[in-house]
């Protein structure tokens, strides 16, 4: 029995050290101020990421949604439909990509910390 109390408190401990340093590696991120479109490397569209909108992508083939913050591509005429299940980007330097359609949404902006990596 005793050892059944110290394994749950184990399992309890290591649960709540992940939790903590899940929340403290989300916090760090930078949240960016522009979702860039770009098509065949070329940027075609710039959106702010404080402006929520339902845009149409790359003649209709994706759509594109923001809102509180956040951008996702919410349909796509692809097979796969991988951009689709990509889910929501926020941070700076999150990507997601529709390769069949050759299209990325990119966050970029947000305020830099100046780093580019941190060695510990």
């Amino acid at each position: 029995m005793k050892k059944l109390w110290a394994d749950l408190a184990l399992i309890l401990g290591l649960l709540l050290l992940a939790g903590g340093l899940y929340l403290a590696l989300a916090a760090r991120g930078e949240a960016g101020a522009w979702a860039v479109v770009r098509v065949e490397s070329e940027v075609v569209a710039r959106f702010r990421l404080d402006e929520d909108g339902t845009y149409p992508l790359n003649g209709g083939t994706n759509l594109l949604v923001i809102e509180d913050g956040t951008a996702r591509i919410a349909e796509a005429d692809c097979p796969d439909g991988l951009c689709v299940r990509q889910g929501r980007i926020r941070f700076r330097g999150q990507v997601v990509t529709c390769l069949p359609n050759r299209l990325t949404v990119t966050i970029e902006g947000g305020e830099d910390s100046g780093l580019d990596a941190v060695v510990g």
